[in-house]
């Protein structure tokens, strides 16, 4: 009886030693990668856009609040897994101080990375857009010099019929995120 005990807790810590996650480089496909696997930020690629950053477009001024997060768990539908990531919020003010959006407390509106373009010096971010994803798409940032980094924002259409029926909640689907490339944020 001792040694089918014995036996049975050395089973269990063996299957626990073996489903370790396994760790892999920043730039690695998910889909490549066993579940529960671990995207590291083995070469800290992420820290130089670590700040606050801000830059002003069409009369709105736009400030990014960049963090980076490691070990954030991803459920795909075909996978999960853990990776390292920067994540993005932000507020945007019109040209006489008032808020006109602020994302800094909001959990479910935030951007964050999910790949590097290390020989660019880019990394790309998925912006789950506003209110009812309005204006989800891509981000890229690249860094230009220790204190700026250059901005291209490419939204995806969303278009609503009937704003109360598809859009419960907050009407406001406006998308106040600058629109645009080459804009250059500041380090502040």
């Amino acid at each position: 009886m001792k040694n089918i005990r014995i036996i049975a807790i050395s089973v269990v810590l063996m299957n626990f030693i073996h489903c370790r996650a396994q760790t892999y480089p920043l730039n690695t496909d998910y889909e490549n990668i066993p579940s529960y696997s671990y995207i590291k930020d083995l070469n800290n690629e992420l820290n130089s856009y670590i700040g606050i950053y801000k830059a002003i477009y069409q009369g709105n001024e736009t400030t990014l609040y960049i963090t980076k997060v490691e070990h954030i768990l991803k459920e795909r539908t075909t996978k999960t897994y853990y990776m390292d990531a920067i994540v993005v919020r932000y507020t945007v003010k019109n040209s006489s101080g008032t808020v006109l959006q602020d994302t800094q407390n909001n959990l479910n509106n935030k951007f964050y990375s999910i790949r590097t373009f290390p020989q660019e010096n880019i990394v790309a971010l998925y912006y789950p857009g506003t209110n009812c994803g309005v204006g989800y798409g891509t981000v890229y940032l690249s860094k230009i010099n220790p204190n700026q980094i250059k901005w291209i924002y490419r939204p995806e259409g969303r278009i609503f019929v009937n704003k109360d029926e598809e859009c419960p909640g907050n009407p406001d689907t406006k998308v106040y995120l600058p629109v645009t490339e080459d804009l250059i944020f500041t380090k502040q």
